[in-house]
């Protein structure tokens, strides 16, 4: 592993570490996705794996833009939030608690994504790459929309179910 010296070096870093994280997201969404009783958050669930399989597809492309091959550098982060969720999952009984745990931690990972998306947009913009810059962008407000879309659910159905079921402690 090499020192990054430039910003040019670091924007590469972050299209490796976010073509990482787009990747483990398509393994992982399905299997949350199982875990959901709710019918509306199961089909936003699934509506943004289809999405996500796009995210990294516009990956591919700003590394097609850049002359570069599509890779990756391990993203410990996502890896931690999607691991984080898992656990959850395993932990909670199926239902309404276990789904609002679920919106709760796909929205960590949505909160990530769009600091990570938000930086190398950015970055992109201030080393010219204009073309590279619209895909961030895109992606960017995708995401912002799946986290409204996730607090939406919660705020209108799910977090109450949840609490009608009960105290948690």
């Amino acid at each position: 592993m090499h020192k990054i010296r430039s910003l040019e070096e670091l924007f590469l870093e972050e299209l490796r570490d976010l073509y990482d994280a787009e990747t483990q997201l398509i393994k992982a969404l399905p299997r949350m996705a199982k875990a959901i009783v709710s019918d509306e958050l199961k089909a936003a669930i699934e509506n943004h794996l289809e999405q996500t399989k796009h995210h990294a597809t516009r990956l591919e492309e700003a590394f097609k833009e850049l002359g570069q091959r599509p890779s990756k550098t391990a993203c410990k982060a996502m890896k931690g939030l999607i691991q984080e969720g898992e656990e959850m999952i395993e932990r909670a009984d199926k239902g309404a608690a276990r789904d609002a745990g679920i919106i709760g931690s796909a929205q960590r990972v949505e909160h990530y994504e769009i600091s990570a998306y938000g930086t190398a947009q950015s970055h992109a913009s201030l080393l010219g790459y204009n073309r590279i810059g619209e895909l961030l962008q895109e992606t960017l407000g995708e995401e912002k929309e799946a986290d409204s879309k996730l607090n939406e659910i919660a705020e209108d159905s799910v977090n109450s179910e949840a609490n009608q079921g009960g105290a948690l402690y």
